[in-house]
């Protein structure tokens, strides 16, 4: 039977800048539940991109002396290559300043504009540029020389201009009544907890400007029929995510297939645009008759050395550098290892080495090897026939075959960390069987046993190193061409079949997949 289609997206980077470990975390976070949704047999879209318009790409490319359109070009195609050097699967990658998004994008406006939800008026407020948010009095801190500071410790300036306005007051009660009845809608819990907080007081939600007026912002999408004023960043931004499936055509199959028959859409984003996407964007859908994604994932911050990471003390880290001291497939593991569900995460060189070694080099690279080498070395070079298997044979095999499942009911949380403890599970318990066997003994005491006794070794390996390609499918890959595995029989549907190995399939001789990685040298 089919499985149904899944669709998931990255929040969109912001071209002002180049991209940093925060936006490679985003992007592998990703990517991982986007490859074990295929290996599990989904139809997966998956969707990445850059947001181009607004006032700071706008001021930003004046201060650089370029136009805004090339400023962002230019930022974009960073983030463009940052996903191909990170290996991301995605299926597309969009930028706002194309003719599909402006189109998308204004079709959208003028559906909210038919419906009565925005209204011409004068907006007067608190507004951060950097984070293109506004932000009411009470949410205010005083910074250093008594300026104002948004939640997020962002300068706010006061703005007085005409605005269009987005009648999000009247989806106060609606907005809650769908939180209620839909759970699963934000995670993890305390982000739920945090949006219900805000859209519950006293008050409620209050009308939202969309518009900015040319005289102060022209790099943006046009309001239709209004050629004074642009559309407001988020509105523009957060229709991304349907334009890439074909939005306006609601009838279209790609659009149908993935938003409108599919009950599998999931938003990963940062805790800092939880409000955008869990309060602002469901309302715009609502007021547009179009249905909402199932779940929006907010993950946490990461940190380096205990501290945020900041240009003014020089700790931001470039993916493209992390990649290069360590490797591609040690880095994607590390950051799906060691930050969990939804929380803030710290990196530092000597953990990151340090988990990278016990886990990879160590753990998987080390059994792979051992265990291949004497197979090689032993078996005439292919893998070995078994004899009958015992209770600790059938043990380690059983716990192999049990992880895609295991696996799955974690996925689903987004709680990618503890299924890879799963996978370190067995990886251990295989390490345990080697030693208790220890066939290098059988190979003179018993040689039909050490070959039931590699097999079982070789099978373990097989079902772990396809668990763990979604988050690092260079080196499982390796791991299964070794073992001279077809491709079409690395999905996990092959995972938990018994017994899939073929005696007398010839091996090459096996080559180590996960180097260690010293101290020295890495840093």
């Amino acid at each position: 039977m089919a499985k149904p289609p899944f669709y998931i997206t990255t929040a969109i980077s912001y071209t002002n800048g180049a991209p940093h470990l925060g936006h490679a975390y985003e992007g592998i976070l990703t990517d991982a539940m986007a490859r074990f949704k295929r290996l599990d047999g989904h139809d997966v879209h998956f969707l990445t991109g850059t947001d181009e318009h607004g006032e700071k790409v706008m001021k930003t490319a004046e201060e650089n002396g370029i136009t805004p359109l090339d400023f962002a070009t230019q930022n974009a195609n960073g983030f463009i290559e940052m996903t191909k050097m990170l290996g991301m699967s995605n299926d597309d990658f969009i930028r706002t300043t194309e003719d599909r998004h402006y189109k998308s994008a204004q079709a959208i406006w003028k559906k909210l504009k038919d419906k009565g939800d925005i209204y011409l008026g004068k907006y007067e407020g608190w507004y951060s540029v950097r984070e293109e948010g506004y932000f009411t009095e009470d949410e205010l801190t005083d910074g250093e020389d008594g300026e104002k500071l948004s939640p997020n410790g962002t300068p706010v300036k006061w703005v007085e201009e005409e605005s269009y306005f987005f009648k999000l007051s009247e989806y106060t009660d609606k907005l809650i009544a769908y939180y209620e009845a839909h759970p699963e809608f934000m995670q993890p819990e305390s982000r739920r907890n945090e949006i219900m907080s805000f859209v519950k007081q006293e008050g409620g939600l209050r009308d939202l400007s969309v518009s900015r007026h040319k005289d102060r912002l022209s790099w943006g999408i046009p309001v239709p029929d209004d050629t004074d004023h642009v559309m407001y960043v988020w509105l523009d931004a957060l229709t991304n995510y349907i334009t890439a499936i074909g939005y306006p055509d609601e009838d279209g199959e790609q659009f149908k297939k993935y938003w409108g028959d599919n009950e599998d859409v999931f938003h990963v984003i940062g805790k800092d645009i939880t409000r955008f996407h869990c309060i602002y964007w469901p309302a715009f859908l609502m007021a547009a008759d179009i249905k909402l994604p199932k779940t929006v994932f907010a993950h946490g911050f990461i940190n380096v050395q205990g501290e945020k990471m900041s240009k003014s003390i020089g700790n931001v880290l470039s993916p493209s550098a992390m990649v290069e001291t360590y490797g591609l497939d040690q880095i994607r593991y590390f950051l799906m290892r060691e930050i969990s569900h939804g929380n803030d995460g710290n990196f530092s060189h000597e953990t990151a080495v340090e988990r990278m070694n016990a886990d990879l080099a160590n753990g998987i690279g080390n059994l792979a090897q051992r265990t291949l080498s004497m197979i090689y070395k032993n078996c005439d070079g292919a893998i070995p026939d078994h004899g009958e298997f015992t209770e600790a044979d059938c043990g380690l095999m059983n716990e192999a075959y049990a992880l895609r499942d295991q696996m799955n009911v974690h996925v689903k949380k987004f709680h990618i960390h503890r299924a890879l403890e799963d996978v370190i599970k067995v990886i251990t318990a295989a390490d345990g069987y080697i030693d208790a066997a220890a066939p290098w003994k059988l190979k003179k005491e018993d040689p039909e046993r050490m070959k039931t006794v590699l097999y079982t070794l070789a099978e373990a390996i097989r079902c772990i190193a396809i668990a763990l390609k979604f988050v690092t499918p260079t080196g499982a890959d390796k791991i299964l061409d070794q073992l001279e595995i077809d491709k079409d029989e690395r999905l996990f549907s092959h995972a938990n079949d018994k017994y899939k190995l073929k005696p007398g399939t010839a091996i090459e001789k096996p080559e180590g997949v996960f180097p260690r990685l010293e101290l020295e040298e890495a840093a």
